[in-house]
């Protein structure tokens, strides 16, 4: 096993990509709001403001979307909802720096800096909700994408943490099984004896289940059968388990499904990618 494989702290690409995808889908409706079922849209001016802000998010208007949501903070400082939703913006800000950039990852880990505070924010106005615990786990997973193996591996706990909190407050957060999901997987990666050499440099790593990667992945699925990134995860975890034909199944379905949002090209072409390495097998 590489070296790099140490890393405990999910390899959150995935965690990127459900930051984007949680509450992508927005329609003006009476009751409900993306990420917040339970909602009343009752016509108030921050009822207004979040529906906005959905909108303009569905349509990748981002930082239309921010201003929609800082104009809900200007009324009620301790909106869970528009605090949670300023993080998921944020994280989208820093995915968006391409790597081409001068000092990017200090750009992107600037920018997911400031998620992580909105999102801990979000927390502490709504403790209760979700989505705060959600975007706490996806900004800290960002950032230890980006930082040293230590700081890694002192992150993953507290990933960890907050995904099974977001998990236990909203069983059905589908989102959330699918972090959890790729989370254990990349732990499971890490060979003994890496894992023994960190654990006495650093601290102790938590352990990771392939078998629970499947478990929550397909739990992901059932949630969000239409969302190919979970297919496309799903995937991967058959293949370390070395269920050849079910993870043929699962790329084929990603390539099938409709495009939902802005990455799920990239999405397809990494599953038609792997579906032609894993041929034959």
């Amino acid at each position: 096993m590489r070296r790099r494989l140490i890393v405990p702290a999910v390899m959150m690409g995935s965690l990127a990509l459900m930051a984007v995808h949680a509450f992508a889908q927005a329609k003006e409706v009476t009751n409900g709001r993306v990420g917040c079922p339970q909602c009343v849209n009752d016509g108030s001016t921050i009822s207004l403001l979040l529906q906005r802000a959905d909108r303009l998010y569905a349509l990748f208007k981002t930082r239309e979307a921010l201003e929609e949501l800082q104009k809900v903070l200007q009324l009620d400082g301790q909106n869970a909802e528009a605090l949670s939703k300023i993080s998921r913006v944020y994280i989208a800000f820093g995915d968006a720096i391409p790597e081409s950039t001068p000092d990017w990852k200090e750009k992107r880990v600037q920018q997911y800096q400031v998620a992580e505070q909105y999102a801990r924010k979000a927390v502490t106005a709504g403790p209760g909700v979700t989505w705060g615990h959600f975007y706490v786990a996806a900004s800290l997973g960002e950032i230890a994408m980006l930082s040293s193996i230590p700081k890694q591996i002192d992150l993953s706990r507290e990933i960890q943490t907050e995904v099974e909190k977001a998990i236990a407050l909203d069983p059905n957060n589908g989102f959330a099984y699918h972090l959890y999901g790729v989370w254990h997987r990349k732990l499971a990666e890490i060979g003994k004896m890496s894992r023994t050499v960190a654990s006495i440099l650093w601290s102790t790593i938590p352990e990771g289940s392939v078998e629970k990667s499947q478990e929550y992945l397909n739990k992901a699925v059932a949630l969000n059968p239409t969302v190919i990134v979970h297919r496309l995860e799903l995937a991967k975890t058959y293949i370390a388990l070395g269920k050849w034909q079910l993870a043929r199944r699962s790329l084929k379905i990603a390539e099938e499904l409709p495009t939902q949002f802005s990455d799920d090209p990239l999405n397809k072409k990494e599953a038609a990618k792997i579906l032609q390495e894993i041929n034959g097998r």
